[in-house]
């Protein structure tokens, strides 16, 4: 009995042995094979995963650098011109920063006017053209002014002045535009501001930092791009300025003692240069004025003045009363905004309803401080005279005078 026990008991051991080597085998960690396989396959998927992300890196480095070139040409084989520049700008922008569309401005008189657009719907765009935009101190056009820094707006529409003010550009920039997420970057010559580039998504999604880096890359390209246009556009209105005093002296030798052709000559290049619509040149005497010459004058006003006396007073409160009393040139920028035509003087109203006329520039022809005459050049659109081209006006005068002194001496 007590034998059968003990071999029992031993049984027993020897059962519970083998169920304790079971769970410490199921318990057993994995093998160093099966974790360096692991290990293996991880190592493996992270070199794919930089390797991609390297290579989108440098393909978007890529095209950022093909778009920058491709703006250097249009810039280098468009000399003095602005659209083409303007336009490769917006559409490189636009297609490498996923933008929906874009925009370009300049400062013009307090104001932020449209001048390029790509993609920009079209109610936006009349909008924009119609209404320039002005700053206030919530809106971005009033931040970028105030701080010369970029505005990077995440969602337009859930702005202040969208959703409480209803700034009527915000909200046409959204409702019109389809604009959400909008990057304006300055454009900054010497630290001046004097326009914008625009780019935005019609989706709440920010711009990372590489796209807006293209964007003021391009914005300082557009920079150097006006200033190249501005110093050509002066060298060429210099030369036209140059040729045209040289052609009306040469009139002036060609025909002594004869007036009209010197002073035809001079309306027609004056007018020319100066992008205006039509000019005439009147002669002082006897403390009235008569009509010496006239260029491109609308028939309807060149009608009224054929039927009026040949010898007439101008209004005291016309532009032509304050060079008689001043003997200053006169630079009006709206007409319609002079006294004498709101108050409905007959002179006045002809001019601006016969005429058209709105921008007039009015400069004195002089002999020793005493009135001879005037030349009269006149823009139908508000637009003013810029200072060269008043400046060649009055070397015209001047010329005037002489060819008039000389035509009395031979006669």
């Amino acid at each position: 009995m007590a034998l059968r026990l003990e071999l029992e008991g031993k049984v027993k051991r020897r059962g519970t042995g083998r169920k304790t080597r079971h769970r410490k085998i199921a318990k057993a960690k994995p093998s160093r094979v099966l974790i360096v396989a692991r290990r293996g396959h991880s190592s493996v998927a992270d070199r794919q995963e930089q390797l991609d992300r390297r290579t989108r890196e440098r393909d978007e480095a890529l095209e950022r650098e093909k778009a920058t070139a491709e703006v250097l040409r249009v810039i280098s084989s468009s000399p003095g011109e602005l659209e083409p520049v303007f336009q490769a700008m917006l559409a490189n922008a636009a297609r490498i920063c996923e933008a929906k569309a874009g925009n370009i401005y300049r400062w013009q008189d307090g104001t932020l006017r449209l001048v390029t657009t790509h993609n920009t719907p079209p109610g936006f765009a009349d909008f924009l053209r119609r209404t320039p935009l002005h700053a206030t101190a919530n809106n971005p056009v009033g931040r970028m002014q105030k701080t010369k820094s970029l505005v990077h707006t995440a969602d337009l529409a859930a702005q202040q002045p969208y959703i409480e003010r209803r700034d009527p550009a915000i909200v046409a920039a959204v409702d019109l535009g389809r604009c959400r997420t909008q990057v304006s970057v300055p454009l900054l010559k010497e630290n001046e501001f004097i326009g914008a580039i625009t780019l935005w998504r019609d989706e709440v999604r920010p711009f990372d930092d590489k796209q807006i880096a293209l964007v003021q890359n391009f914005a300082a390209q557009a920079v150097i791009a006006i200033e190249n246009a501005r110093l050509l556009n002066e060298l060429r209105q210099s030369l036209e300025q140059q040729t045209a005093t040289s052609e009306v002296l040469k009139v002036i030798s060609s025909s002594p003692g004869e007036l009209e052709p010197v002073f035809q000559a001079m309306l027609e290049n004056a007018t020319r240069i100066c992008e205006a619509n039509f000019g005439f040149l009147q002669l002082y005497e006897n403390e009235a004025f008569r009509m010496g010459a006239m260029h491109h004058v609308p028939p309807a006003f060149a009608k009224a003045v054929a039927q009026r006396e040949p010898l007439f007073r101008p209004n005291p409160m016309s532009p032509l009363a304050r060079v008689v009393s001043t003997k200053q040139l006169v630079h009006i920028v709206d007409f319609t905004h002079e006294p004498a035509y709101q108050q409905r003087d007959a002179g006045a109203v002809r001019v601006v309803e016969l005429a058209g006329v709105r921008s007039v520039v009015v400069v004195p022809m002089l002999k020793e401080g005493e009135l001879i005459g005037t030349i009269h050049i006149y823009r139908q659109e508000v637009r003013p005279f810029n200072d060269k081209q008043i400046a060649l006006v009055q070397n015209f005068a001047a010329q005037a005078v002489i060819a008039i002194e000389n035509a009395r001496l031979l006669n």
